[in-house]
């Protein structure tokens, strides 16, 4: 038969090291953040309607001219997007980074490849019921 008490002792022990391992380390870090960024423009109601969207662009192909009532984070999952936005220099962002579209600008997007589609994560947080964005004259 085994020797019961000496494995209770021995899984103690074991318990004990790892324990004391795990508190050596400290607490878990959080994994830094993709994106970080202060911001104007946000919905200021009791509610707030949260969307999260995944959108395609084919080669060459481009969105509307729009602008959108409140801030849009955008994700790039693949490829590269270029933003215009009205009165600033184009935003050129590749798989992996995020960026922040302001509210309230006239922009467009783009995928400038002649072969690779690119693909986005669109959140968007507004007042319930807002449409996502507004067309605009170019």
């Amino acid at each position: 038969m085994a020797n019961l008490p000496g494995i209770a002792v021995a899984l103690v022990a074991l318990l004990a090291t790892l324990s004391s391992a795990a508190q050596d380390e400290g607490p878990a870090k959080p994994p830094p953040p993709l994106l970080k960024e202060l911001v104007q423009g946000m919905p200021r109601g009791e509610h707030q309607e949260v969307r999260v969207v995944q959108a395609t662009l084919k080669p060459g192909e481009a969105t509307p001219f729009h602008s959108h009532r409140f801030p849009v984070t955008v994700y790039v999952l693949e490829g590269t997007f270029t933003l215009e936005i009205e009165g600033r220099a184009p935003l050129v962002a590749n798989a992996g980074q995020a960026f922040v579209e302001p509210p309230q600008v006239r922009m467009t997007g783009y995928n400038r490849s002649s072969s690779e589609p690119m693909r986005v994560v669109i959140f968007y947080v507004s007042d319930p019921d807002t449409p996502f964005l507004d067309p605009v004259q170019r």
